[in-house]
């Protein structure tokens, strides 16, 4: 059997999963002002190779440690999944993460229907914690089963761990609205599960190389044969900052401050990998799946039959583009960030029995490749600390709405260089302090203000312009 490559996805897998195994996460406890909690499930598997002999049902599973010792697993041709959903019936204010009206239906990272170029929007299974669940892990396992009939108690998964928690606040940032647990799985067996997604719901497996090639260091990326590339996602900042029904408060919003964007990372995938609801439960779903053929042994010995070729217009038509943004981009980028192979210490640090602060802050932080920089942060390192942070940052339409949260941005630029050094010296406050809600309420503070002084700005030049229009007409 063939061995993995250097830097295959298999084996920056492997180490992924083995540091979000043994490294803590960092809990936010509730405060006694606001319980509500939610969590989602990042489910991962391996894909065999066609060749690959089915597991027999009995045979005893593998630790972590030996599952990434597995020839089908180890094999050239196995392919890492990570499975995502795309939620039908939504609309783009209940979409979007921190509207209260989200709560009413809450899946971690809301998405809706999207048509056209756009490219629908993707999230992870999961939802808001109810009252008798035993905890986050609890939640997440639920919701999986009652969002995609996918039971994550039996043998064929492991609980891998949990990735940080993070604070799910209103637009503004101005109150909290709960706190978001991600939990991470890995599949075991190589043989098919079925699901059976609600109604609405279609389940899509993302190769883990497609993202790998987007977001890892170049020399790690750039291997990659599978590619996928960024783009956006525009948002009406009238729906974020006004109520509702205020029809003629959106218009002036919408004219005043613009609009909003948010990185995306575009996923072009098989229409044919996509599992809905109104045919998950038929027997002729999973062979729709090109990663999970059934692997009987009639097909194994016999081949399988020959497909006829698509044309160029064909497979145009028959792939999805899926936009992965937001909630669910961050936890993503958390996940692939654990991937990266640590820096080591200078050759000069290694003479000396405890490293000095300077040698800490010779080390290069691994980072990954992110093709933006949030407003008011450019030069600083937040995507080597929180990718997660930088994902879910906007940018507006208006240069000088940019340009005000530069200016009123100087605390939450000293609060990045602070969680910068104290990733470096590697000291108890990494975990300790919650730098990343420090972040978003300093970011989200100088947007505050950032916007007030805009408003205000627009309101004195509306002003002059008609007592100078005024002064012209009857002069």
């Amino acid at each position: 059997m063939a061995q993995e490559k250097p830097d295959s996805v298999v084996r920056l897998l492997s180490c992924a999963l083995h540091r979000i195994r043994t490294t803590p996460p960092r809990v936010i406890a509730s405060p006694a002002t606001q319980p509500r909690r939610a969590a989602v499930a990042i489910i991962i598997r391996v894909v065999p190779p066609p060749n690959t002999i089915p597991v027999a049902v009995d045979t005893p599973l593998p630790t972590l440690n030996q599952f990434f010792e597995l020839d089908w697993v180890k094999d050239p041709l196995a392919c890492p999944e990570f499975l995502l959903l795309r939620r039908d019936g939504a609309g783009p204010s209940d979409a979007l993460p921190g509207r209260a009206s989200a709560f009413q239906n809450f899946t971690g990272d809301g998405t809706w229907k999207s048509s056209g170029k756009a490219g629908a929007h993707v999230a992870f299974p999961g939802g808001r914690t109810e009252e008798g669940d035993e905890g986050g892990l609890y939640t997440a396992m639920r919701q999986t089963w009652e969002e995609i009939g996918l039971d994550l108690a039996e043998r064929d998964f492991l609980c891998i761990g949990q990735l940080d928690d993070r604070e799910i606040t209103t637009s503004l940032g101005k109150r909290l609205l709960m706190i978001l647990s991600p939990f991470v799985f890995l599949q075991l067996t190589p043989n098919p599960l079925p699901t059976d997604p609600t109604d609405g719901t279609t389940i899509h497996w993302v190769p883990l190389a497609t993202l790998a090639s987007a977001v890892l260091p170049g020399h790690i990326g750039d291997k990659m044969n599978a590619k996928s590339r960024w783009s956006s996602v525009t948002v009406d900042a009238a729906s974020r900052l006004t109520p509702r029904r205020a029809a003629i408060l959106k218009i002036l919003v919408r004219v005043l401050i613009g609009s909003m964007q948010f990185p995306a990372i575009l996923l072009d995938l098989p229409e044919s990998d996509a599992i809905s609801g109104s045919s998950a439960g038929s027997p002729a779903a999973l062979p729709n799946s090109r990663s999970y053929p059934p692997l009987t042994q009639d097909k194994l010995e016999k081949g399988f039959p020959a497909t006829k070729p698509l044309s160029g217009k064909d497979r145009k038509k028959s792939r999805h583009q899926l936009k992965l943004w937001g909630l669910s981009l961050g936890m993503t980028l958390d996940l692939m960030a654990t991937m990266i192979p640590p820096t080591s210490l200078p050759s000069s640090a290694s003479l000396n029995k405890q490293p000095t602060s300077q040698d800490l802050h010779k080390v290069a932080l691994p980072s990954l490749h992110l093709p933006f920089h949030p407003v008011g942060g450019e030069g600083m390192r937040i995507d080597a600390v929180a990718p997660s942070l930088a994902s879910v940052f906007p940018r507006f339409s208006y240069p000088d709405v940019n340009f005000w949260i530069w200016v009123f941005g100087k605390r939450y630029r000293e609060v990045v260089r602070g969680w910068e050094a104290s990733v470096r010296d590697g000291g108890s406050n990494v975990r300790r302090v919650n730098w990343s809600g420090t972040a978003l309420n300093t970011f989200y503070a100088a947007v505050r203000k950032a916007l007030l002084v805009v408003l205000v700005l627009r309101a004195v030049g509306v002003l002059v312009g008609l007592v100078f229009a005024g002064w012209w007409v009857f002069a």
